[in-house]
């Protein structure tokens, strides 16, 4: 399967940290984590725009998409979909 999204470089050290967090206390639910969340990268590169917008924070371009207790932040508009944070 084509990826449909890239990861800036601050988004993969967000998600090391919120893994090596979660490993901490359960190495085996880190690892489910983990494939979870870039299925739902995936699912956002399939359906970019949805989420929604905090224009207080960010204009129109970047949406916010709460992924469990995790916040999202991804440019929607570019072909691959781009994870910031």
């Amino acid at each position: 399967m084509k990826r449909r999204f890239v990861i800036t470089p601050q988004a993969k050290s967000d998600l090391r940290d919120i893994l090596f967090d979660v490993a901490e206390d359960s190495p085996d639910t880190a690892e489910r984590l983990q494939v979870e969340i870039y299925e739902a990268f995936q699912h956002l590169g399939q359906s970019p725009g949805i989420g929604h917008y905090h224009e207080e924070l960010l204009d129109r371009s970047y949406r916010f998409w709460n992924f469990y207790s995790y916040l999202v932040c991804y440019v929607w508009a570019r072909k691959p979909v781009q994870i910031i944070a």
